[in-house]
């Protein structure tokens, strides 16, 4: 019998039916039975941001560990895995450039307008898919998944960055032994004030009783960012499959001991993170990198908003001291772009919004 025979892994699709004439999208789902009903059940999903593919690459090294672990009898946790979560964006190109953060049709992120439901109104997601877009039976359909399990974990990437996450305070510090795991550099905790998916899943969570949660132990939605678009890399994605598949052993979803070390870096709020952006449209010449410590004052870029001129470059620099931990990777940039954004001790004294950092 072959390796591939022995192992029990399964493997189904869900069809997404087109909103024009002879469309549709398969979404591939892989599930693992677990033999420990007690154990935490895990959905584990990458791409819903079609373009961000550093998840869709620790996946595949993932499901080679849980295979060999099934085969073992080690998995105890029932295990839903998505490799690409958004069939819908993959296919969308404009002028030959993957278009996978925003759906062309209705120009919405498809990170964002999850429902905001509570836990106990899950099944009304699927109930008369008909009447929603295709887009908006993806999302229903990926939430209905996701609020079968305790630990959800969504897996994207920045432009250029260090590998963090952006976790609710609800969940933190437990989720510590997360972001040790998968060696993360920072911690941005949010306010779960967004309706992007991991923040949905934890506020239908909240809102289970008619008096909102503030502490959801034993639970996890999170956001993982594996560093930049570009850093799809075996050696990488191997290393982060090691890291997921320890923090799920950690947590109990796989027989196998393991120590995990403590996490070091940085967990800082929302409110203490500069959004670093250009004043002035024009060509960036950056001086500083992503993952460098500055100080308050230090020169960040130079924008050449009128090349050849004597008075044609503004300088930016930083508001305060702290970690660099994504920088765009555009050269030219338009008014108020995001060029960076710089995680710091005390808050920002620009006032932010609720929920997000970004659109």
């Amino acid at each position: 019998m072959t390796a591939a025979a022995e192992t029990k892994m399964d493997r189904s699709e869900i069809i997404i039916s087109g909103d024009t004439a002879g469309m549709e999208w398969r979404l591939p789902v892989l599930r693992f039975k677990g033999s420990d009903p007690k154990a935490p059940k895990i959905h584990i999903q990458a791409a819903l941001h079609a373009n961000e593919l550093p998840g869709t690459a620790l996946v595949h090294f993932l499901c080679e560990k849980l295979r060999a672990a099934e085969s073992a009898g080690e998995i105890r946790s029932d295990i839903t895995i998505i490799p690409h979560a958004n069939p819908i964006g993959a296919a969308q190109s404009h002028f030959g450039e993957l278009q996978g953060r925003f759906d062309l049709g209705t120009r919405t992120n498809f990170n964002r307008e999850f429902p905001l439901i509570s836990v106990k109104d899950r099944d009304g997601l699927v109930a008369e898919l008909d009447r929603y877009n295709a887009v908006d039976r993806l999302k229903r359909q990926l939430m209905h998944m996701a609020l079968e399990a305790e630990l959800v974990i969504d897996l994207h990437c920045d432009d250029e960055s260090l590998q963090y996450a952006y976790i609710d305070e609800a969940f933190w510090p437990e989720a510590a032994d997360l972001a040790a795991a998968l060696d993360m550099e920072a911690v941005l905790l949010s306010d779960g004030e967004s309706s992007a998916f991991e923040e949905a899943i934890g506020y239908a969570w909240k809102h289970e009783t008619q008096e909102k949660k503030t502490r959801l132990p034993g639970k996890l939605s999170v956001t993982v960012e594996l560093r930049g678009m570009r850093d799809v890399y075996p050696e990488m994605a191997k290393k982060d499959a090691e890291g997921l598949f320890n923090f799920l052993a950690a947590r109990g979803a796989i027989a196998r001991q393991v120590t995990l070390a403590p996490f070091t870096g940085p967990a800082v709020p929302l409110d203490n993170i500069e959004m670093i952006r250009a004043p002035e449209a024009g060509t960036v010449l950056f001086h500083r990198n992503i993952g460098e410590e500055i100080k308050e004052g230090e020169l960040l870029a130079t924008i050449l908003t009128r090349p050849g001129m004597a008075d044609g470059a503004i300088e930016v620099r930083a508001p305060q001291a702290g970690l660099i931990v994504t920088r765009t990777s555009s050269r030219l940039v338009r008014r108020r772009a995001d060029l960076m954004k710089i995680a710091c001790g005390a808050a920002s004294k620009v006032v932010r919004k609720p929920g997000a950092l970004e659109n």
